[in-house]
């Protein structure tokens, strides 16, 4: 496993803009077996329980043929050999480069839009929109382009330094109920926000802070646009989240999840 020592610029960039792109993360010869349990994963030969396997635009009741975005939650729990591949290797000592020691996987994720479907919109949000408040903020989240991917295939965009503003934007559910849709919407000006995409070759990443307003538009292309997400935080901060039944899983209890996001407006 070939390390991946961060430059300065890099650095600067992850604490200054909220998010840095790192090209060529993964070589081929390791992203070929990874791309391989992905597509198992979402023709559903590897079982995931409930609503951790979802469309990320609809509501729950979607049949998984009608998905826009397939999404799958907590992959290396449902398959156990993922666990400890060379992604999580190489990210978990970048993650260290870039927020320090002391920390833990708190979950994985794969989404992934297919060909030819524009409504596979990731609407705006920040991470910790979702999550519970803790006092340990540090948090890298990664992002692996299992394709390449620019505005016409639905890219991640981001919104510099929207980490450093002293409170989260407002988030709303997207269907006014969480027991219907898992997914949150942010307030966004774009006369006023410095967007910026993350235009990514296959084995890049991108990594970003908890804070850090994201989203993306859908898919206009013929090819794929499939991400393979980590998230790095501190040991003590997914202690705590354990601690309130909280896993990031989506079949968590929906009154836990109402109350995260009614927390969240406060922060």
């Amino acid at each position: 496993m070939h390390a991946y020592p961060l430059t300065q610029e890099q650095r600067h960039a992850f604490h200054e803009d909220g998010w840095v792109h790192l090209p060529a993360f993964l070589t081929e010869a390791e992203l070929r077996p990874l791309e391989a349990l992905y597509m198992q994963f979402l023709r559903r030969e590897l079982p995931v329980a409930g609503r951790d396997y979802c469309d990320m635009t609809g509501e729950y009741t979607r049949r998984p043929e009608d998905f826009a975005i397939l999404n799958v939650m907590l992959p290396r729990r449902y398959h156990p050999p993922l666990q400890d591949n060379p992604y999580e290797r190489r990210a978990a000592a970048v993650a260290q480069q870039l927020i320090g020691g002391e920390l833990g996987l708190d979950y994985d994720q794969l989404v992934a839009k297919p060909p030819h479907k524009p409504d596979a919109v990731f609407h705006w949000h920040q991470d910790l929109g979702y999550w519970p408040k803790t006092p340990d903020p540090r948090t890298a989240t990664f992002w692996l382009a299992l394709d390449e991917t620019d505005h016409d295939n639905g890219c991640l965009q981001f919104v510099d330094g929207s980490h450093r503003e002293a409170r989260l934007r407002g988030h709303v559910p997207l269907r006014g109920d969480r027991t219907q849709n898992h997914t949150l919407v942010a307030e966004v000006d774009p006369a006023r926000d410095r967007i910026r995409p993350a235009r990514l070759q296959r084995g890049d990443v991108t990594v970003h802070h908890e804070r850090t307003l994201h989203g993306s538009g859908g898919n206009r292309s013929a090819r794929w646009r499939r991400g393979y997400v980590l998230a790095f935080r501190s040991l003590d901060t997914i202690a705590r989240e354990r601690a309130l039944g909280f896993t990031h899983s989506h079949n968590d209890p929906p009154d836990l999840l109402a109350r995260i996001v009614t927390e969240g407006h406060q922060q």
